[in-house]
């Protein structure tokens, strides 16, 4: 397992630098400054691996454009990244960010709970384009946690999961036990409802003994 930070700013990204995550995510959707201006001072903050996130509105985040103007976005900031994140309908662009060395997590944000044999097709539709398949969804009872925990410990990996909403937030915890590869946490602009501060993720952990 590997903790993510997510930031949104130069001062989120020093704060979450201290608390030493294994990357930071930077939610570009969410910047209020000018992405271009303020990502030099994020890599200068943090010298660890940084995934790049553009998060459409249809995944909970706040782009409206089209893949076109996605990767108008996305491509002059591409020198600050390691990994870009990369939902479906952006997908025709993998190749080029591939081909200027950045890894690509494939992304898939549902808002409700797949069946597990729609989760397997997801698995299969974003490893064809990305390196880290990332499925999140949103459980409605605990018999689709199960099916959520089940799914984690028998996908192929390397393979990210996670939820949304505040009910089974806990489960943030628990997935990388079964086989989640990033725990996404927040250093001060929480991206998602539920999502945990960094520093409560890490006494969570130091308490489980991991």
């Amino acid at each position: 397992m590997r903790i993510v930070a997510t930031v949104v700013d130069a001062r989120e990204a020093a704060r979450a630098a201290a608390l030493s995550p294994d990357l930071l995510e930077v939610r570009v959707d969410l910047m209020e400054k000018d992405p271009a201006a303020e990502l030099p001072s994020i890599r200068s903050a943090f010298r660890g691996p940084i995934i790049l996130t553009l998060r459409s509105e249809a995944e909970g985040g706040r782009f409206a454009g089209s893949p076109g103007e996605w990767w108008e976005m996305v491509e002059p900031l591409l020198t600050f990244a390691d990994f870009v994140d990369v939902e479906m309908p952006f997908s025709s662009f993998a190749p080029l960010i591939r081909g200027k060395g950045k890894g690509i997590i494939a992304s898939r944000h549902a808002m409700d709970m797949p069946a597990s044999g729609e989760l397997r097709r997801v698995e299969r539709e974003l490893r064809r384009y990305g390196d880290i398949p990332k499925i999140v969804v949103r459980p409605a009872d605990e018999q689709d946690l199960l099916e959520l925990l089940k799914f984690t410990l028998r996908a192929e990996k390397p393979v990210c999961t996670g939820v949304l909403g505040d009910e089974f937030r806990f489960a943030r915890v628990i997935l990388p036990f079964f086989g989640s590869e990033f725990a996404y946490t927040h250093a001060g602009t929480q991206a998602a409802p539920g999502q945990f501060s960094l520093a409560d993720f890490k006494k969570v952990q130091a308490l489980l003994g991991r």
